[in-house]
């Protein structure tokens, strides 16, 4: 069905006298065909340091086409309009042979647009001025009526949001302290900070870098290299001793050893991250070098909760898990990124899942066969099986999330559930945040620790610590 405002529409553009759009616009909707355009765009993201947003487009797009050029087309099977109208050069070569509603690349370009916008708006302003190029030259060109457009552009938007609830957008926004500001010591040249910057963190490599910054912001601090075969334990006390604020350079589990030291000896604690992924520095809005030195200098700190697994006091800054969770963060974070943390997550279910082994523990007096048992320094977001920020430093809560492996077809519902976005429905799956989580197991447990892993205690007392853990912050 064609509706006369439609055709008006249609006949108006078709009239229009563009000489520039008609050079412009049908070799740039052509380029578009197959989402050839998008392709090359998202490598050019991904090369620019914006992968998640280039995978966020490509993923939009991918359910966008798919619903646009099956279940839609073949259900409503509108023909092309008539090209008499539409000036010779601006025709395309190829004429598209399938039913016109809705447009293909329209909701293509709108996807993509749209879900690099999602991930990083200003990246998205220049993609999304591209796609309207895309969409309008499918009027423009006389391929579609511009309803076909207009429901093209609205299923591409939709389909962004959908993969949104799938895999939701981090916050660009370092997470939140209720006391905003502490006492901590101001060094303005670095005279009582001692850094152990740990060379076997992170990519490799950028030590002395990191070294010669820091000596040339900071002239009186001290530096204790941890080689890539030392002892990061012994490291880290070497520099506490005779330290005013103990520095640390490297990764999760680095930071999560420093902090532990820093608590023992009664030091703030400065994070300079040097890993893979830093989530601790990244939550605390330290980017790199200038930021922890400002903070150092102008003594702007923070207090944190730190988790708890054991009566031995081990400790964690951003989580704990039992079972085959750990493999799960080693197999997803090796695709993390590059593709994302929810795609990489769906692939190491795919994995590592079929030769998981079930672990019988209790949890609170209750017995339960879990594949893994997942708990956060505070509530973590998003909901789910792949947390990934808090919105608070300070809750003193844990966030425990199980996996059940008693249910029937328990693994292909886990991986259908977290790839429609439905985890929190499925049976298989509970999550809670709590003060204090009992945990036991009749044989000695496996466990990990901000991402580092070892042999745990069979009684396990998932909480947070009454001690928080000062740290430098830079506009506390």
């Amino acid at each position: 069905m064609i509706t006369e405002l439609d055709q008006r529409l249609f006949d108006r553009a078709a009239r229009g006298d563009t000489p520039v759009l008609d050079r412009v616009l049908p070799p740039l909707t052509h380029s578009a065909d197959h989402g050839l355009l998008w392709l090359g765009l998202a490598g050019l993201l991904a090369v620019t340091g914006h992968r998640r947003a280039a995978l966020r487009g490509l993923t939009s797009m991918a359910v966008a086409s798919a619903t646009a050029n099956v279940p839609a087309k073949l259900s409503i099977r509108r023909p092309r309009p008539h090209l008499g109208g539409v000036p010779l050069p601006r025709r395309l070569v190829h004429q598209p042979t399938t039913t016109s509603f809705p447009s293909g690349h329209s909701a293509s370009a709108a996807a993509f647009a749209a879900g690099v916008a999602l991930e990083s708006p200003w990246v998205g302003l220049p993609v999304a001025t591209l796609a309207c190029g895309v969409a309008y030259g499918r009027v423009h060109t006389g391929v579609h009526y511009p309803g076909d457009v207009v429901a093209g552009i609205a299923l591409g938007v939709g389909a962004a949001v959908a993969v949104r609830r799938v895999w939701p957008v981090r916050p660009d926004r370092p997470a939140v302290v209720t006391r905003t500001r502490v006492d901590a010591p101001a060094l303005p040249d670095g005279d009582g900070l001692v850094v152990m910057i740990n060379e076997a963190a992170g990519p490799g490599g950028r030590a002395d870098e990191v070294q010669a910054e820091l000596e040339a912001l900071l002239p009186a601090v001290r530096v204790v290299r941890c080689r890539p075969d030392g002892d990061v334990l012994a490291s880290l006390e070497e520099a506490a001793a005779g330290a005013t604020v103990l520095g640390v350079v490297g990764g999760d589990g680095t930071v999560n050893a420093a902090a532990g030291v820093a608590l023992e000896h009664g030091l703030p604690l400065a994070v300079i991250p040097g890993g893979t992924l830093d989530h601790f520095a990244a939550e605390l809005g330290v980017t790199g070098v200038p930021d922890a030195v400002e903070a150092v200098q102008q003594g702007s700190a923070v207090e944190v909760s730190l988790g708890s697994a054991s009566a031995d006091g081990d400790v964690f800054l951003n989580t704990f898990a039992l079972g085959v969770y750990p493999e799960l963060v080693h197999e997803r974070e090796k695709h993390e990124a590059r593709w994302g943390k929810w795609p990489a997550l769906v692939l190491a279910l795919v994995k590592v899942l079929p030769g998981a082994t079930s672990l019988p523990i209790t949890v609170d007096g209750e017995p339960h066969q879990v594949w893994t048992l997942f708990a956060g320094n505070g509530q973590y977001h998003p909901s789910g099986f792949a947390p990934s920020w808090r919105e608070r430093l300070d809750e003193g809560r844990v966030d425990v999330r199980i996996v059940d492996a008693s249910q029937p077809f328990g693994r292909l519902r886990l991986v259908a559930a977290v790839v429609t976005g439905r985890l929190g429905r499925c049976r298989v799956y509970s999550e809670r945040v709590a003060d204090r989580v009992e945990v036991h197991s009749d044989v000695p447990l496996r466990m990990a620790r901000d991402g580092e892993v070892g042999e745990g205690p069979q009684d396990l007392v998932l909480q947070a610590r009454e001690q928080r853990l000062l740290v430098y912050r830079p506009g506390s």
